[in-house]
C-alpha cells in the first residue's frame, strides 16, 4: 500500500468509526450525556440561586380594583344636579326711546326682564334633607330645583351661605331611600390615592370620571378668603361645581369647587373642599345660619430672612411678623404686640400665614390658643382665646 492510504487506515478510519458511534450514543441514549453542569469551585448552583432569590420576585404588589362600580353605587345617590333660574334686568336700547323715532316705528315695547338659567351639583349631607354646594352655582338665583338620582325633582331653599369658602346649604323634603354621604376620614387621605369625581358636566347628567389626589393643603389660588384645597386630576368640568369627589370605598373626600384651565374645560388640575370642612360648614348653617369661625385679632405677614435680619435674628428662624393688634381683641388681652414673632400655635410650628389663618379659624369660640413668640430675642409662651369672628376681618386673624 501507498504512504496514503496507510494514513487512511491508521489515522482517518478510526476518527470517522468514534464520530459514528458518538452520534449514535447521543440519538439512541441522550440521558446519557445530558447530566447537570458541573459549577465552578465555590459558586451557588443554579436551581438553589433561583430558590434564594424567588421571595424578592414573588412580592406581592398592591392589585388596583377592575371596576369602582360598588363605590360609585354607594355614593351616587347622595349626588344631586342644580338647577337655578334667576331674573336679569335687560338693557334698553336708548335710541327705542328717541321721540323722533318713535313717530316713524312707532311705540317698540322690550322685554325689562330676561330669565338666565345655570346648573350645578350638590351632595346631601344629612337625613334631614340639607345639601351642600358651592355659593357660586346659586348666588343670586330666584328658584333653585334639585333633580335627584332616581330622576324626581325637589324645590330647594336656601338655608345659608358662605362666600368666604364658596359654600351654601340648601334644604328638600328628602324622600325615602336617599341618604347621606358616608365622610371619609380626612387623615387618611394621601397624594395618589384613586379619587372619583361625580357631578352634572355640562348638563348632560350624571357622570362619573376617575384620577388621583394630585395634592393636598392648596392655598394662595386667590379663589376665596379661606382656601385649604384638595387638588385631583379627575376631570372636572363646568357644572361639576358643588359635586362628589369619593375614595375607592365609596367614602365622600371633598366637594368638587374650581378648576385651572385657560381653555375654559378640564386641563388635569381640579381642586376640592374637604368634606370635613364643607359638613362643618353644613352643620354651623344649619344650626346657626352661619358658619362659626375662631378670630386671634391679629394681622401678621411672614417673616423674610431680610426682616429677620433687620431684627437681628437668626436669618434661617421662620414665624410670623405681627403688624397689627386689634383694641381688646383676644391677641391683645392674651399679651402680645406689634413686632412680635410668632413661632408656634398649639405646639405646631406658625411659618406659613395661610395656615395659620385657617388653623384659628377651625377652632371654637373660647378655645384655647397657646401661642410661642419672640419679644426682643426672648422666647415667651401665652394664652389665649379663640373669639368670634362673625364678620370679614379683612386679611387678619
Amino acid at each position: 500500500m501507498s504512504p496514503w492510504q496507510t494514513f487512511a487506515l491508521r489515522i482517518l478510519f478510526p476518527a470517522a468509526l468514534g464520530a459514528l458511534i458518538a452520534t449514535l450514543i447521543l440519538l439512541l441514549f441522550p440521558e446519557w450525556v445530558l447530566h447537570e453542569e458541573r459549577q465552578p469551585a465555590g459558586s451557588t448552583p443554579v436551581d438553589q440561586l433561583t430558590a434564594n432569590t424567588a421571595e424578592p420576585l414573588t412580592v406581592a404588589l398592591p392589585v388596583a380594583p377592575s371596576s369602582y362600580a360598588s363605590a360609585v353605587k354607594l355614593a351616587a345617590p347622595a349626588v344631586v344636579n342644580i338647577y337655578t333660574r334667576k331674573t336679569v334686568k335687560r338693557r334698553t336700547n336708548p335710541l327705542l326711546t328717541d321721540p323722533a323715532l318713535k313717530r316713524f316705528f312707532g311705540e317698540t315695547e322690550q322685554p325689562d326682564d330676561r330669565m338666565q338659567s345655570s346648573l350645578g351639583s350638590g351632595v346631601i349631607l344629612s337625613p334631614d334633607g340639607h345639601i351642600i354646594t358651592n355659593f357660586h352655582v346659586i348666588e343670586g338665583a330666584d328658584e333653585i330645583i334639585v333633580a335627584l338620582y332616581d330622576g324626581r325633582d325637589a324645590e330647594a331653599t336656601l338655608v345659608g351661605s358662605d362666600p368666604e369658602s364658596d359654600l351654601a346649604v340648601l334644604k328638600i323634603d328628602l324622600p325615602d331611600g336617599i341618604g347621606p354621604a358616608v365622610i371619609a376620614d380626612r387623615s387618611a387621605n394621601a397624594v395618589g390615592d384613586i379619587v372619583l369625581a361625580i357631578g352634572n358636566p355640562f348638563g348632560v347628567g350624571q357622570t362619573v370620571t376617575m384620577g388621583i389626589i394630585s395634592a393636598t393643603g392648596r392655598n394662595r389660588l386667590g379663589l376665596n378668603t379661606y382656601e385649604d384645597y384638595i387638588q385631583t386630576d379627575a376631570a372636572i368640568n363646568p357644572g361639576n361645581s358643588g359635586g362628589a369627589l369619593i375614595n375607592a370605598k365609596g367614602e365622600l373626600v371633598g366637594i368638587n369647587t374650581a378648576i385651572f384651565t385657560q381653555s375654559g374645560g378640564n386641563e388635569g388640575i381640579g381642586f376640592a373642599i374637604p368634606a370635613e370642612i364643607a359638613h362643618r360648614t353644613m352643620r354651623d348653617i344649619a344650626r346657626y345660619g352661619t358658619t362659626i369661625r375662631g378670630w386671634l385679632g391679629i394681622e401678621v405677614q411672614e417673616a423674610s430672612p431680610e426682616l429677620l435680619e433687620s431684627l437681628r435674628l437668626p436669618g434661617e428662624l421662620t414665624g410670623l411678623l405681627v403688624t397689627g393688634v386689634f383694641p381688646e381683641g383676644p391677641a391683645e388681652q392674651a399679651g402680645l404686640a406689634a413686632g412680635d414673632i410668632i413661632v408656634g400655635l398649639n405646639g405646631t410650628d406658625a411659618d406659613n400665614a395661610v395656615e395659620a389663618m385657617n388653623r384659628i379659624a377651625g377652632l371654637r369660640p373660647g378655645d384655647t390658643i397657646s401661642v410661642d413668640f419672640l419679644r426682643r430675642g426672648e422666647r415667651l409662651t401665652t394664652t389665649a382665646y379663640a373669639g368670634l369672628r362673625d364678620q370679614p376681618q379683612g386679611v387678619s386673624e
